[in-house]
């Protein structure tokens, strides 16, 4: 068997385990520290996974300051701060709305797909609002397969947190996850998943 066929071997049932099965969103965390090198190693694994074009309009703005806490903290649901406050990291998950300038080094083979998005802002932004939405999945994934928790939140201030981190309008928040290790009261109880006679079809 070569290199590529084992790597598309199924995943161990442990692997499934720590990234779908098992895996629970995290609402509160221990203080134990999250590194810059984790924090590299989740975009190292989570740039990997498909968007549209190879496009890649995901940014990410790791938040560990108290300085820069408390400027994301204030634009949060009152019923996430607390949440955010415990986390050793936040990360805010963007929008690059010029995601297009780097068509032609991602999509080489067809650079001139970089004029069709920008003459078309409307289809740039939909498509980089899909594209950016699939590696926020990627990248929550991601993160637990380098040994972290993650709580991902969309109760915020958008306009908000765009004016305080991103004031020149190029990036837009999308989410914001809370990253590290769970504290012992970090988990709810799991609620109920859709099984696969509801939500599967076939034609």
């Amino acid at each position: 068997m070569d290199t590529l066929s084992e790597a598309r071997s199924s995943l161990t049932p442990e692997g499934r385990s720590l990234l779908f099965t098992d895996a629970r969103t995290a609402s509160f965390f221990a203080p134990t520290p999250v590194t810059d090198e984790e924090l590299r190693e989740i975009w190292e694994l989570a740039k990997w996974p498909p968007t549209q074009a190879n496009t890649q309009p995901l940014r990410v703005l790791f938040v560990r300051t108290a300085d820069g806490r408390e400027r994301l903290i204030k634009h949060l649901a009152e019923g996430n701060r607390a949440k955010s406050q415990s986390a050793p990291v936040v990360a805010v998950l963007a929008l690059d709305t010029e995601f297009h300038e780097h068509v032609p080094q991602v999509f080489p083979h067809n650079p001139g797909l970089k004029n069709l998005f920008e003459g078309n802002v409307d289809k740039r932004i939909a498509d980089g609002t899909f594209s950016a939405a699939l590696q926020a999945g990627y990248f929550i994934i991601a993160a637990r397969a380098v040994g972290l928790h993650a709580g991902p939140m969309t109760g915020f201030d958008k306009a908000g947190v765009d004016a305080e981190f991103f004031p020149d309008g190029r990036f837009r928040s999308l989410a914001v996850v809370n990253l590290g290790h769970p504290a012992e009261n970090a988990y709810r109880d799991r609620l109920p998943r859709l099984d696969h006679e509801t939500t599967l079809h076939w034609a």
